[in-house]
């Protein structure tokens, strides 16, 4: 990776207990003005924030190892983004595409056509978050093929919208008393390695799914399945090799579209510009948000054009789709992601996390304080499932006790999971190898007896 000269110095240094006197004000404000519903992971008020810390009001600088989740993966105030942000702003905000087209919108969906999976001729359609981009897909697999069913998976995540809600497994707190769901929505088992039966490999996992989808549904009537190639909110679960290729293949087969959710695990996240070209899946749809822009809100689908083009004129898009400061911003990011080659450092942070976290598994086990179930992950989206001792129960209640320790500490570290049970590492690119370190001896001393 090129060396980044940071405007913030990359050290921790606390300067109150967490949270400090003007957070806890801030707090205070909050409770009157914004919902209970509206959660938040760490409560400090950040006032600034630059490639591995984040500032709060107190003065306190934490580590940052949740990057916004996953979307400020080339640094929250990168320099080249914050000047395209600035440039733009300065000429327009805003005109709608849909009524005064500009040249950003159209640079941005040539760049994805380039750097998504496959050579086949792509078109791209902007949108504003992850789950607008999965509703989209959806749209588009459906109408493309005549048919209504879909398919998602165990632990997956797509969105907090009516029709991702049906996709996503979790309930609570994301689906809880919000229905009813849109239908037409077939839920298939996932491969997780970590608690699937013995000998369910991933062929036999995703041969599983296809027996299940033929009995259930039928191929002539599934229109779309949809896939996180490492899924995100439902627990880093990283399929087993096999699982991906042998579903896409099933789905080429027989006319069903397949889409790559990489809304969390795009752009560099896992040490290729997608996951799924770990093991050289080509969707035919790939939904993508979070680290696209920098931190400016834009999402997108790219897809083979025949499916693209399938749809009306008029029915993809909506006022604030690509707009034109989003789209200056995502130029700039990509730009930044090839030019610092974060997939070679999102690489790089892969081996020193798993590395860290599997010795100190390792360890803790040794001493008879075998918590930690599996260390898992691919580049910079690293988890560690928290299981309680000599078993392969969940434990979510150390997982958010370690999570405080952490925060206490002056670390930001995020917990997942279907079972709440997993520590959840997803920190800036951009972060230094010291910083990243220091950070992981906090998340190992958090679940490290007393």
């Amino acid at each position: 990776m090129t060396t980044i000269t940071h405007r913030l110095p990359q050290k921790r240094h606390l300067v109150t207990d967490l949270p400090g006197p003007r957070s806890a004000e801030l707090t205070e404000r909050r409770r009157s003005s914004v919902p209970t519903a509206v959660g938040s992971a760490a409560p400090v008020y950040a006032v600034d924030a630059d490639g591995g810390i984040i500032v709060d009001v107190d003065g306190n600088s934490l580590i940052d190892l949740a990057s916004g989740i996953a979307v400020t993966g080339v640094g929250a105030s990168n320099p080249a983004v914050a000047e395209a942000v600035a440039t733009q702003a300065h000429h327009f905000t805003h005109t709608c595409f849909m009524v005064s087209p500009y040249e950003g919108y159209v640079a941005v969906a040539e760049k994805l056509n380039e750097i998504t999976p496959g050579d086949h001729d792509k078109r791209t359609a902007l949108f504003n978050s992850g789950a607008e981009a999965v509703e989209n897909a959806i749209k588009i697999a459906r109408l493309a093929t005549g048919r209504s069913a879909v398919v998602a998976f165990d632990h997956a995540y797509h969105g907090r919208t009516n029709l991702t809600m049906a996709l996503t497994a979790k309930s609570i707190p994301y689906k809880h008393n919000f229905g009813p769901f849109a239908p037409e929505v077939y839920r298939m088992p996932m491969s997780y390695p970590f608690r699937d039966d013995t000998g369910v490999d991933g062929v036999a996992a995703a041969e599983r799914a296809i027996g299940m989808i033929d009995k259930q549904i039928t191929a002539d009537s599934l229109a779309a399945v949809i896939v996180e190639p490492i899924q995100g909110e439902g627990g880093f679960i990283v399929p087993a090799p096999g699982f991906l290729p042998t579903l896409a293949a099933w789905c080429r087969e027989n006319g069903v579209v397949f889409i790559a959710d990489e809304v969390q695990s795009g752009f560099c996240r896992t040490g290729d510009w997608f996951a799924c070209e770990h093991e050289g899946v080509i969707p035919d749809l790939i939904t993508m948000a979070k680290g696209i822009a920098g931190g400016m809100p834009l999402s997108a689908v790219t897809g083979r054009t025949e499916l693209m083009e399938a749809v009306h004129p008029g029915g993809l898009g909506g006022t604030y789709g690509g707009n034109p400061v989003a789209c200056a911003a995502a130029l700039a990011a990509i730009e930044q992601m090839s030019s610092l080659d974060l997939n070679a450092r999102a690489r790089q942070i892969g081996e020193i996390a798993l590395a860290a976290l599997s010795s100190a598994a390792e360890s803790l086990a040794d001493q008879g304080h075998g918590v930690i179930g599996e260390v898992r992950g691919r580049g910079a989206m690293v988890a560690v499932e928290l299981v309680k001792p000599g078993t392969t129960e969940p434990d979510p209640e150390l997982a958010k006790a370690a999570a405080a320790h952490a925060f206490s500490r002056g670390v930001v570290v995020l917990t997942c999971g279907t079972y709440g049970n997993i520590l959840r590492l997803l920190p800036p690119l951009v972060i230094d190898d010291d910083l990243l370190r220091e950070a992981l001896d906090i998340v190992i001393e958090a679940q490290t007896p007393a």
